[in-house]
């Protein structure tokens, strides 16, 4: 068993996937062999996070799910526990692997109440598992409340209980802990799927790795490199942030502070507001250019931080010239609201022209012609689909954020807590994400790398010091993912 911390990647598989390596490992194992395993798994988590537990209730829905847990009752029943089962089904419906684990639990003295004890100490959601997105009903809606409502620790079986397994979507219940059994499922990584599993943990159940492929990866940390004695600000690239129109200079500024700190070996901060044009950003290190003085077939470019209407003029040329480039905020409205511009956007591609685009889910809809919520509803698929259309890497941005690429598995990062949710720090990872494609060619590994270390400073971020974009855009340093010199 393993606890999923954010150091290694992991593959992911969706239900369809799990559902095929479920069949075939039970191919190969005696009759009821994967839900005893499943069963005793449980009971071990169980055991380990509430050792002094008294009194364990365990909420079994009408499917395999529920059978996990009867078999987990009978276990900790076994162990001296009092393990309270309660069941919302039909004995004459129950799967024959569930039957068996309901009479062996009764045959161990579970207690079967109707009712939910009046005092537990740990409680486990085996209600609905995988393939059952549904939102919860009468009885174990009514039970999932009663652990929501609670300080108490809830350790949910595969899944929580009405998460959508692929997409981290519905309408689950929360849990402290979720064991994913078998495989790890997309869903517990992204959209709701992050707040409502609490901490993941997997069990494989004595399963060799499938050789199927996975739906998708949770990234891990990316490699870290240490930067040649001989070298030079020319081995590390140069980068150009275009943007910051009246009123919005700070965008293009924190951009640009995180293309610096991030390793860049000279950044230049290109701001389309002609006052902002001689603000003094307090790093002396960056050098204000106009955009069209400089030439962008040689260096990365991160264009439309803050850079509002006036945008528009600049990306025709940033489009079809830029050797690396990284679209973000307003020049993916531009796009999303011109079809020339979305034209030269896909002529990169045809070009191998390295780009990436870092859209929000608004943005990520613009570009889709759909809502936010549509994207919400399938961040992974509304990625996918982003790649096909336009041919570029994208990052499409929130909890478990969605890296794809042409060709490529998608990434889902597990890095980043609620305290990115201000302005600016958007901004950053665009810069960040300039920063690698400087220095290294291939835009979905520069993306990865750029994505994990600007949630790994948030989860290191000192407790009791504000997080704020301009403070995050100068704690950015080429620790980790740092490319050799070119």
């Amino acid at each position: 068993m393993d606890r999923i911390r954010p150091h290694r990647a992991w593959p992911l598989f969706d239900t369809a996937a799990s559902r095929a390596i479920e069949r075939a490992s039970a191919g190969h194992l005696p009759p009821h062999a994967l839900m005893q395993r499943a069963g005793l798994a449980v009971a071990r988590l169980a055991l380990a996070l509430a050792p002094h537990a008294r009194t364990i209730w365990l909420a079994c829905g009408p499917g395999n799910n529920g059978g996990d847990g009867f078999e987990a009752a009978m276990h900790l029943r076994s162990w001296g526990k009092n393990a309270i089962v309660t069941w919302s089904g039909d004995e004459g419906r129950l799967p024959q692997d569930a039957r068996a684990s309901l009479q062996r639990a009764r045959a161990a003295d579970v207690r079967v109440a109707p009712h939910p004890p009046a005092e537990w100490d740990l409680a486990v959601d085996a209600m609905l598992g995988l393939g059952a997105a549904r939102p919860l009903e009468a009885t174990l809606a009514q039970w999932a409340t009663l652990m929501a409502a609670d300080a108490r620790p809830v350790l949910a079986v595969d899944l929580p209980s009405g998460l959508d397994a692929d997409t981290g979507g519905g309408h689950p219940a929360r849990a402290s802990h979720t064991l994913a059994l078998l495989t790890l499922k997309p869903g517990l990584f992204t959209a709701g799927g992050r707040d409502a599993a609490g901490e993941i943990w997997f069990d494989d159940l004595g399963i060799a790795e499938p050789a199927a492929r996975p739906t998708a990866w949770l990234a891990g940390a990316p490699p870290e490199v240490v930067r040649l004695h001989a070298s030079h600000k020319g081995s590390y690239g140069d980068v150009a942030v275009v943007g910051g129109a009246a009123g919005m200079g700070g965008a293009a500024l924190l951009a640009a502070t995180a293309a610096l700190h991030g390793g860049a070996g000279r950044v230049f901060a290109c701001l389309l507001d002609p006052v902002a044009a001689g603000f003094d950003s307090a790093e002396p290190a960056l050098m204000l250019r106009r955009w069209d003085s400089l030439d962008l077939s040689a260096m990365a470019v991160a264009c439309g931080c803050g850079g509002g209407d006036a945008v528009r003029a600049a990306l025709p040329t940033v489009l079809a010239t830029a050797r690396a480039l990284v679209l973000d905020a307003d020049a993916l409205n531009a796009i999303a609201a011109d079809t020339q511009l979305e034209s030269l956007l896909k002529a990169r591609a045809r070009r191998a022209r390295p780009t990436v685009l870092t859209p929000h889910p608004l943005e990520a809809g613009r570009l889709l012609g759909c809502t936010a919520a549509e994207v919400q509803a399938d961040r992974l698929g509304a990625g996918r689909e982003l790649v096909q259309r336009l041919g570029c890497v994208v990052v499409l941005k929130g909890s478990g954020t969605v890296i794809a690429g042409p060709g490529r598995t998608p990434l889902l990062n597990p890095t980043g807590n609620a305290r990115l949710a201000s302005a600016g720090t958007g901004d950053v990872l665009a810069g960040l994400v300039a920063s690698h494609l400087a220095a290294m060619p291939d835009g979905f590994d520069a993306a990865a790398a750029a994505v994990y270390e600007h949630g790994r400073l948030a989860d290191h971020w000192p407790r009791r010091q504000a997080l704020t974009a301009s403070a995050l855009a100068r704690a950015v340093a080429p620790e980790r993912g740092w490319p050799a010199p070119l």
